[in-house]
């Protein structure tokens, strides 16, 4: 076993013994209520007088959120993709080149960032939540090869990423207002980031479910069955957030894949009680379930959020997305060693961009099953993208000197948006 499948289990292992079943004990709640109540820490959407505070302060679906305004909008609520994707997309740029630019050049084509700062994949959860339950794939479809690229070539600095990983008296990730500058306190904690908000929780999709279908004995059995499933998913992504800041493109392609193998694990774990529950519908509750996610989707919609294939998905790569070999010649003057080695990193990354075009989006997957079964596809193809890719650059990086490290980190990090 892979030292980062070992990795994987012992987070498994780890959410497994963790608060669910205590939490059952000292609330003597039903494991619906065990589910809610772990659950909700992960995919709380926040209240409405939490979206009624943050509409005082500027409506998230028409306005651009300035960095010293994330907060505010994640105390808002996070259920809503817009809300998230503006979210994102501030946090990304808040600790860019001072915030001083209003787009990046590693933006996804819905204008939401797969990385933000040393975290790849923001409120993955919701994501993942949002696709296989209400079939609205907006956030997640749009995750491929670009986010390798851009784990290749990072545009942050050791500056820029000091505004993310803080570390003050409270630890690693706590940012500390007496200590840090004012462009550091306009960064929103990682954790946060990660789907770790704090929130009242107003409501769940498993609450909303149950009352849609009116579940008999058996159904309401099922639902508990997927309700204590998704703890330990939830756990599991959760637990993948980074803890430390990756500095070298090895490190941060280690961090995709342990945060790719999280998620397929997670997808896992709720694979067959999702089927099951789904299984023991009636025509008519399958309907108003349908029903349910049709509504979620043009709520979406009309947030801002519209339905579109992902950026990396049978399409040629933008410009700022092209191999710089011109750039890294200059930079590093490789001798033919080093030639040899760029040309298989190069020709790795030409096979990541083919495995993931032949993984987009289905246009069968009407099920909530059915689309979990191709999220999980999606993420096994770009946990395969990602790890040919860190192969070759493994084998690169060993033939570099540390100065030629530095120039090939530095090529990301020079570009604006």
């Amino acid at each position: 076993m892979s030292r980062f499948r070992i990795g994987i289990a012992v987070v498994v292992l780890a959410t497994l013994l963790s608060s669910a079943a205590p939490a059952g004990v000292r609330l003597g709640i039903s494991p619906l209520g065990v589910a809610r109540f772990a659950v909700g820490r992960v995919l709380s959407l926040g209240g409405l007088h939490h979206r009624r505070a943050f509409a005082r302060h500027g409506q998230i679906r028409t306005v651009s959120l300035r960095p010293q305004d994330v907060r505010i909008a994640m105390d808002s609520g996070l259920g809503s993709p817009a809300a998230r994707r503006q979210i994102v997309a501030a946090a990304a740029l808040a600790g860019w080149h001072g915030g001083r630019d209003a787009n990046g050049w590693w933006r996804h084509g819905d204008g939401g960032y797969g990385w933000v700062g040393p975290l790849f994949w923001p409120f993955a959860i919701y994501d993942i939540y949002d696709y296989a339950v209400w079939g609205d794939g907006t956030g997640f479809w749009d995750y491929g090869y670009p986010d390798i690229y851009a784990a290749i070539f990072a545009p942050y600095g050791h500056d820029d990423l000091a505004a993310y990983a803080g570390r003050g008296p409270h630890g690693p990730g706590q940012l500390n207002s007496r200590h840090l500058s004012s462009r550091y306190r306009r960064v929103p904690l990682l954790q946060q980031l990660c789907g770790d908000d704090r929130n009242d929780v107003a409501g769940l999709a498993i609450d909303q479910m149950q009352q849609a279908i009116q579940p008999n004995e058996v159904l309401r059995a099922a639902l508990d069955g997927l309700a204590n499933a998704l703890i330990p998913a939830a756990q599991m992504i959760q637990a993948s957030c980074p803890t430390q800041t990756a500095l070298t493109a090895p490190g941060r392609l280690a961090v995709m894949q342990q945060r790719i193998g999280a998620m397929i694990m997670a997808a896992s774990a709720v694979q067959q009680p999702l089927g099951k529950f789904y299984d023991l519908l009636e025509d008519e509750q399958e309907a108003r379930l349908n029903a349910l996610a049709e509504d979620r989707r043009k709520m979406s919609a009309a947030n801002g959020a519209t339905e579109a294939p992902a950026q990396a998905c049978g399409v040629a790569q933008p410009a700022a997305l092209q191999w710089p070999a011109d750039e890294i010649e200059a930079r590093l003057h490789p001798n033919d060693t080093q030639r040899a080695a760029l040309k298989a990193l190069q020709d790795a990354n030409a096979r990541a961009v083919d495995i993931l075009n032949a993984g987009c989006q289905p246009d069968d997957a009407t099920t909530p099953p059915a689309r979990l079964d191709a999220m999980e596809g999606r993420l096994e193809a770009l946990q395969r993208a990602v790890y040919l890719v860190s192969t070759a650059l493994e084998n690169f990086y060993a033939t570099l000197s540390d100065e030629q490290k530095a120039q090939f980190e530095a090529i990301g990090q020079k570009r604006t948006a």
